[in-house]
């Protein structure tokens, strides 16, 4: 009788295995998450859209949006803080699902940013923090990159190179975030190595101008300057045109979004390294979050985390037909 019973059990798991093979298995899982998805609204709130890093990583949100049936609006502030808090505020109150927004500088949307949270919104911050921790934060790591660039200016410039140890900074706005971490770390990494000495420390504010009459007062005060760590390839593009005028031999490491104006600067000696958060990168992992926090049934600022992007180091050593991206790439 026993076996009877076994025999039948054994025939009914292979016909519904035979049925299942035919037929398929549902997933489960497809239809609520297309479901959340579908119709929310997410405001993007970029400092301009007029360079390579909002309008990538816009590319690649929209594709995304698109794919997925929810909307991506775009608030561009234009290079000024009072018309980004305007158009925050405005978001505010229209109450879209998900708030992103690249600061200015650590202070200036902190309350702004609060508020939206306070009224139900999830906001992701990109690339550039704020000093108030919003849901999420996805953006490059710059601590790691400063971390990366003063020992390389320690193996360039220090005791065992031969050369003077004296280097020059020339960061951005003083309290943006990308200034305020690099400088941190520039600073913790270089305190044990007395063979190096920032002989200028000083702010371009991403202006590429400014940069270059910063380098080229530098290179005069300190005929035996041995390196200069810039803080945006945008910006030191200006830096490495003082620099080739001086006709003197010094090591330019800067840090951009890896578009393909970086590994034409490496190519043609502007720059001796780019450490590129890589824009792609970085899209990709703003979809993700999008997804994440749009599914999340937890309320606003519940949520605290961050994804810090993986550097890549573009150099003539390291350089490959991918190490750069192309905005009109992105966009097909």
């Amino acid at each position: 009788m026993i076996r009877k019973l076994a025999y039948a059990a054994l025939a009914t798991g292979l016909f519904f295995g035979a049925a299942q093979a035919q037929e398929g298995m549902i997933d489960a899982l497809r239809q609520p998450t297309l479901g959340a998805l579908k119709g929310k609204k997410v405001v993007f709130v970029p400092m301009s859209m007029s360079f390579d890093l909002p309008e990538g990583w816009a590319a690649i949100m929209k594709k995304e949006a698109t794919r997925l049936g929810y909307e991506l609006d775009i608030r561009d502030a234009n290079w000024s803080t009072d018309t980004g808090t305007r158009a925050l505020t405005q978001a505010i109150t229209e109450k879209p699902d998900l708030i992103i927004v690249q600061n200015f500088d650590v202070a200036s949307y902190a309350r702004t940013l609060k508020k939206a949270e306070d009224a139900g919104i999830k906001v992701v911050q990109v690339n550039m923090k704020s000093s108030y921790q919003t849901d999420a934060f996805v953006g490059a790591d710059w601590y790691g990159i400063g971390e990366y660039a003063a020992n390389r200016m320690v193996e360039q410039c220090g005791k065992d190179s031969g050369k003077s140890g004296k280097i020059a900074l020339i960061q951005g706005p003083a309290t943006a975030a990308a200034s305020v971490y690099q400088l941190n770390a520039i600073t913790e990494t270089l305190k044990d190595h007395s063979d190096i000495e920032i002989v200028s420390s000083q702010t371009g504010d991403w202006d590429q101008s400014k940069a270059r009459g910063i380098a080229q007062t530098v290179i005069q005060q300190h005929p035996d300057l041995c390196g200069i760590i810039g803080f945006w390839d945008a910006m030191d593009a200006g830096t490495g045109a003082a620099i080739k005028e001086s006709g003197k031999d010094i090591y330019l490491i800067t840090s951009g979004g890896g578009n393909k104006t970086a590994c034409q600067g490496v190519e043609n000696g502007t720059f001796n390294e780019v450490v590129s958060y890589d824009v792609e990168g970085q899209g990709r992992d703003l979809n993700n979050t999008i997804k994440v926090l749009l599914q999340s049934p937890e309320p606003a600022g519940t949520l605290k985390f961050a994804l810090y992007t993986p550097n890549k180091i573009i150099s003539k050593e390291t350089m490959s037909p991918t190490s750069c991206w192309d905005l009109d790439l992105l966009k097909k």
